[in-house]
């Protein structure tokens, strides 16, 4: 399998004189097609792990490639390049534009990539259809469900087709049934177009839906879990057995 994401010693540190080590020299590799989850419990810096990796924050030291690439030190007109063609990124919030239509608000990611006009239409509706919001795709963000919304926002990450889909805590703002809908797609889009997926959560049974998952305790790897031909069930009573290790129960860890 070709190797979508190599981070090595990767370290971010804060603050002066009395510094806070939020991330320590962590190690990590994706592999195209992989879907891998990010856990651990509040402050153990997975999200500034995920800012890092998105090009959102600076390291302080060590190194990230994505599909071969040195990410760390790119110039800012090369880094919004990247940004723009080799990821996509779901978030908690949805972030989607009021005034735009799902068509639009999915489109736009096209538009802002130059992808040819003639183009932009079969792409988004082959995108909504994978993600079973081809219904929604005239309506305006207000007329959707948090679901909808959501899954409209993994359509405009994933529509360009990126190297590496950036997920933070996407089911958070959702409801049990919304929740399972958006990872039931998530899972489509993994399997059916071989999408590379990095997720941060706290919650196991999202996690579950990973096939690897990375723990992080005060910034390190503390262990990771491989689903392999485990039921999502049994890997979830194994993540579930983690967090107790790590200590607290599953809304614990953040």
């Amino acid at each position: 399998m070709d190797q979508i994401l190599e981070v090595k010693g990767l370290c971010r540190d804060y603050g002066k004189g009395s510094i806070t080590h939020a991330v320590d020299h962590v190690d990590l590799s994706v592999e195209k097609g992989e879907f891998v989850g990010i856990m651990g419990p509040s402050g153990s810096g997975k999200t500034t792990l995920l800012n890092c990796i998105a090009t959102i924050d600076r390291p302080t030291g060590g190194s990230i490639r994505v599909e071969g690439q040195e990410i760390t030190g790119l110039k800012p007109k090369a880094l919004a390049k990247f940004r723009r063609e080799r990821l996509g990124f779901v978030f908690q919030d949805c972030n989607l534009l009021d005034t735009l239509t799902a068509f639009e608000n999915i489109a736009l990611a096209l538009t802002i990539r130059g992808t040819p006009a003639g183009q932009v239409e079969g792409l988004v509706r082959e995108t909504a259809g994978l993600l079973e919001i081809g219904d929604c795709l005239n309506k305006y963000p207000y007329q959707m469900s948090g679901g909808q919304q959501q899954r409209t926002a993994a359509a405009r990450a994933i529509v360009t087709r990126p190297a590496l889909i950036l997920a933070d805590e996407p089911t958070g703002a959702l409801d049990s049934k919304a929740s399972r809908l958006l990872l039931d797609r998530f899972e489509a889009l993994n399997t059916q177009l071989a999408a590379t997926i990095l997720m941060v959560t706290h919650d196991a049974f999202t996690a579950s839906y990973c096939h690897r998952i990375l723990f992080l305790r005060d910034g390190a790897v503390f262990t990771q879990l491989e689903r392999g031909t485990l039921s999502r069930r049994d890997f979830f009573r194994r993540i579930m057995d983690v967090v107790a290790t790590l200590g607290g129960d599953q809304s614990d860890v953040l």
